[in-house]
């Protein structure tokens, strides 16, 4: 359903701007498939829904970092995709795409989250190991980009996008600092023209 949507929505004519929020917009579709999937085989529905809690501490391999740190290098490292518009573009082009490019963000990081970090990678771990269920869900984020047109190498890359959402999931139990994340790196998208 998701993909014949987005080929219906391509021969209407209505601007490259809306074609995209409503194709990001059938991503409840697939939400909804699995959420039914899971209801009819008697599965718990779970999306890493809770708050994180500001006072925890991230545990890594060699050291632990206070959550808020974290989180903050994380931002910092995602918003580092901004940096180009201020060379190449010019602030004209960024105020005529703002309204698309923070409905877009919303949209787009919102749903994707909740798909692939909160309901299937919460489910899949449930069932086989996390390695297994962040492998499957990173890979799997990654090659849904083949349907607004990225290339096959390209939605690989963003596959390691899925590997630092989820990570980001994982060790804070709480999907919000991913859907930011996730916001900040599809803004910059869109205002360095990646998207259109």
């Amino acid at each position: 359903m998701f993909q014949l949507g987005s080929i219906y929505i391509n021969g209407w004519s209505i601007s490259a701007e809306i074609k995209i929020l409503i194709n990001r917009s059938f991503l409840l579709l697939i939400i909804f498939g699995t959420a039914i999937s899971l209801l009819l085989f008697k599965q718990k529905i779970s999306i890493f829904a809770l708050l994180p809690d500001w006072q925890s501490s991230i545990k890594m391999p060699f050291h632990s970092i206070k959550l808020p740190y974290f989180l903050l290098i994380g931002l910092i490292g995602s918003s580092a995709i901004l940096i180009p518009i201020f060379f190449h573009q010019e602030m004209s082009y960024v105020k005529s795409i703002l309204l698309f490019g923070i409905l877009f963000a919303v949209i787009n990081a919102t749903l994707e989250e909740i798909l692939w970090r909160g309901i299937l990678l919460s489910n899949l771990k449930e069932n086989i190991s996390t390695y297994f269920a962040v492998v499957i869900t990173s890979i799997g984020f990654g090659l849904l980009h083949l349907s607004i047109g990225m290339p096959f190498i390209v939605c690989l890359l963003f596959s390691f996008g899925g590997l630092f959402y989820a990570i980001v999931v994982l060790k804070t139990n709480s999907i919000y600092p991913a859907i930011v994340f996730h916001m900040v790196i599809n803004l910059g998208m869109v205002f360095n023209g990646w998207i259109i």
